[in-house]
């Protein structure tokens, strides 16, 4: 294990907890919107980590996430 690697999971891993928080919040459209980027990023930072980790099932299920919050990225930002 790199420290790089686990670096890149605690990122993944803080940011997943700040965008549910966010997304949950229901505060301001902005701060909705911030959680979908968040999420993404976050999303993107654990299908590199699985994929240095050969962890097929886990860069799957986030590449699928991935898409769900560039959704909505999308719908959240159009409000905007």
């Amino acid at each position: 294990m790199d420290i790089d690697t686990e670096l890149l999971r605690w990122a993944a891993a803080l940011s997943t907890i700040a965008a549910a928080s966010l997304v949950a919040w229901r505060g301001p459209a902005r701060l909705t919107a911030l959680g979908f980027v968040l999420f993404s990023f976050a999303a993107a930072s654990w299908i590199v980590a699985a994929l240095i980790d050969d962890a097929p099932a886990l860069a799957l299920q986030n590449f699928v996430l991935l898409g769900i919050n560039l959704i909505g990225v999308w719908r959240w930002f159009r409000v905007l």
